[in-house]
């Protein structure tokens, strides 16, 4: 998980906001020589995601703290095991705890849900893919947590892609026209892909030479009949109401490619917890 500027960043906001103004506890009940030694132990069984940010966040802190991977992200976590070790000053180490813990919580749920969703299709042909419904500033670390489960990723941003949309549409007039107008101003490279939900909108995106078609709210009997319908002219994609337990009946309706909102915007945080031990001050 490479650490862009935007992420330091929002390293540095998270730690502003949980220890701009000190840690009033530890600075009371702990010497400022204490040490603290532990484990940062998954509380269930999870892909881990998030340890190059976890890292950063305990060496941004206090470079002094000694941080371990013994996982990597990608991995399979049963329940109980350590996934990194924590040593350095007691206060530095308890004030990165949360803010540590909190983006690994949050990109290891989303990456756990990732790998299931992936898993939930194996054998067929359709690939997992995610969609701009991620927390506002931390879209680069929700698609590597995405990536880190086995999923892949769909645009990201705006200038990524051209994918138009009913609102596209409408403005257009039609399909035809909105699918026409952005295959002549298209950059070169860039795809066209365009939202369907009928067969006459399929038809009319494929004379218009789109490249993808998205299916947006069908059923999986309805995106089995556009399917075959498409013939292979060109990618399907399937799009809204896909969920863990409904991915499955649309990858086996043939699609190339499912996008789910869900994997960054519904994952639960995994339970992961940082278990010290605290040493006096050597005299």
């Amino acid at each position: 998980m490479r650490l862009t500027p935007a992420t330091l960043v929002l390293i540095d906001l998270a730690l502003e906001e949980d220890l701009g103004r000190g840690d009033v506890t530890s600075e009371a009940v702990l010497d400022e020589r204490a040490a603290a030694r532990g484990e940062i132990v998954a509380k269930q069984q999870l892909v881990l995601a998030g340890m190059e940010v976890a890292r950063e966040v305990f060496r941004r802190v206090d470079p002094a703290i000694r941080f371990e991977p013994l996982r990597g992200d990608g991995d399979d976590v049963p329940h109980g095991t350590a996934v990194a070790l924590v040593e350095g000053p007691a206060r530095a180490v308890l004030g990165a705890e949360r803010t540590a813990l909190n983006f690994l919580q949050r990109l290891s749920g989303i990456a756990t849900l990732s790998r299931a969703f992936v898993r939930a299709v194996e054998g067929t042909r359709a690939v997992v893919v995610d969609t701009r419904k991620t927390a506002p500033g931390w879209r680069a670390l929700d698609k590597a947590a995405v990536r880190a489960g086995g999923a892949a990723n769909h645009r990201a941003d705006l200038a990524s892609g051209i994918l138009i949309k009913d609102n596209h549409v409408a403005a257009c007039g039609s399909v035809d026209g909105a699918v026409r107008r952005a295959r002549a101003a298209a950059p070169h490279g860039l795809r066209v892909e365009v939202e369907v939900t009928t067969a006459a909108q399929l038809d009319e995106a494929l004379a218009a030479g789109a490249e993808v078609v998205l299916l947006d709210n069908v059923a999986p009997k309805q995106a089995a009949e556009l399917v075959r319908r498409a013939a292979g002219r060109a990618l399907v994609e399937v799009s809204g109401g896909v969920r863990l337990d409904t991915v499955r009946a649309f990858a086996e309706a043939g699609v190339d490619r499912i996008s789910a909102g869900a994997l960054t915007h519904s994952a639960p945080a995994a339970d992961l917890s940082l278990e010290v031990e605290l040493h006096a001050a050597k005299q």
